[in-house]
């Protein structure tokens, strides 16, 4: 097995990493539409009441549909390749952040607020200088958990021709070759552990006031 894996990057090289890249795209790609959409629905939300229930309800619909599911019903829509790809991990990736993004923000005790409004902070200022850095935290881990969800779950792009690891991944499962599968999967579990640890010290970096 360990020399049918070692002929294989002997001979494949190239392909493995246009494939690793096409990956790396597509997740990036959904990763940064999701934050730009779950991020301010987030705080609208949180200002605005009355948009949190269908916001939630909504996006949390769209979350239990399976993904391969989105894909399919994108491609009349939008045909096959990376878009249809893109839009349904947008919409798988959309609701962690977005109710993260809540919690974090509900989260932070409303003394907190009084007491910085008190000092002399206008609203804005309290709310870029208390409130959000106190609920980054819980943002940063629906973020996390987007990311690792869009990685393992861009594998299905390949069956509408988007490209990505999942290439390998079906190639093996129809050709019955074991050495296929454990490079294409442990290259999306490697790729997802390494977003997880990224993500960690991202936020060890950015929460250094927690260790004080």
């Amino acid at each position: 097995m360990y020399q049918q894996i070692a002929e294989y990057f002997q001979a494949n090289s190239g392909r493995f990493l246009t494939m690793l890249s096409a990956h790396l795209r597509i997740s990036l790609c959904a990763l940064l539409l999701a934050i730009l959409i779950g991020v301010p629905a987030g705080f609208l939300c949180v200002q605005y009441r009355r948009l949190q229930r269908p916001a939630t309800t909504l996006f949390g619909i769209l979350r239990i549909i399976p993904s391969l599911a989105i894909l399919l019903l994108m491609l009349p829509v939008l045909g096959t390749g990376a878009a249809p790809a893109t839009v349904a991990l947008v919409l798988l990736a959309v609701p962690p952040i977005l109710e993260n993004t809540i919690a974090g923000l509900d989260g932070v005790p409303p003394f907190l607020m009084e007491t910085a409004e008190g000092l002399g902070m206008e609203p804005r200022q309290a709310f870029a200088k208390v409130r959000l850095p106190l609920a980054l935290p819980l943002a940063l881990t629906g973020m996390k958990t987007a990311a690792v969800e869009i990685i393992a779950s861009a594998t299905l792009a390949a069956r509408i021709g988007a490209g990505g690891l999942g290439d390998l991944i079906f190639t093996g499962i129809g050709l019955f070759r074991t050495d296929l599968l454990l490079i294409g999967g442990g290259s999306v579990a490697l790729l997802s552990l390494s977003t997880g640890f990224f993500f960690s010290l991202l936020e060890t970096i950015l929460l250094k006031y927690k260790r004080i």
